[in-house]
């Protein structure tokens, strides 16, 4: 496993340090393949990010946004990931609405739904039953119980290895969410983390041994690289490491 950990001294150094890697990615993903693809996460703590790249003077034809999860709202509900990160950000930017591909929420059946944005994934990137494409950077949070994406302990979505997409289910509330795999195809997984209240599950985390299904987070083990960026508040008993 390539994990390196951060630990920054405070949020704003926090959301400078993602802003920094992220467009190191993307400048390395458009030189050397045309094209930038990330799947974005919602929550407080990657709202400055977004409001940071919306600045940004990029060539955003050459940029593809997704989502590793979202409530199963409509796009103008103020809990919709999709929303946040239009106000936010693409909003904001002259980028084509073709390049942005929100998760379908419209359907009765989530299920219906997870497998309409998991077609479409598979069309956008070429990719056949069973096969998951290499996302360029996956961004995620962290909850105070460990989750990440809408994977929540001991809940099924945690089972699911085939299929790229599945529904989540947060105290009897679907989502659509990625699965692990997916998430592990990515060519980068960078978890945005702040606060203190994220210490605990952080620890169990980071020990050599815990229950996965417990802190779903330790699930992620990417086949590219694992960056954890955390600030002070967050990872002040964590020591910044890289491990490969």
């Amino acid at each position: 496993m390539n994990r390196t950990i951060e630990v920054l001294p405070d949020r704003p150094a926090l959301i400078a340090r993602s802003l920094e890697l992220v467009l190191s990615k993307l400048e390395t993903a458009i030189l050397e393949r045309g094209q930038f693809t990330i799947a974005l996460s919602g929550g407080s703590t990657p709202k400055p990010l977004y409001e940071a790249l919306a600045t940004q003077q990029l060539p955003w034809d050459k940029i593809h946004v997704f989502w590793g999860d979202e409530r199963y709202v409509s796009p103008d509900h103020p809990d919709s990931n999709q929303l946040m990160a239009r106000h936010a950000w693409l909003d904001k930017v002259d980028i084509p609405p073709s390049n942005i591909h929100s998760m379908p929420t419209s359907h009765t059946d989530p299920t219906v739904a997870a497998a309409a944005y998991e077609k479409h994934l598979q069309e956008f990137f070429h990719t056949q039953s069973g096969e998951f494409p290499a996302i360029d950077v996956t961004l995620l949070g962290m909850g105070d119980d460990a989750h990440t994406a809408s994977l929540f302990p001991y809940t099924e979505a945690l089972n699911v290895c085939d299929h790229l997409i599945t529904v989540g289910n947060k105290d009897g509330q679907p989502r659509l969410t990625f699965t692990l795999p997916l998430i592990d195809a990515s060519r980068c997984v960078m978890f945005i983390v702040s606060g203190k209240s994220k210490r605990p599950a952080l620890a169990q985390v980071f020990a050599p041994e815990a229950d996965n299904f417990a802190y779903p987070s330790r699930f992620v083990q990417p086949l590219g690289e694992l960056l954890w960026l955390l600030d002070a508040d967050a990872g002040g008993d964590i020591s910044t490491t890289t491990e490969k």
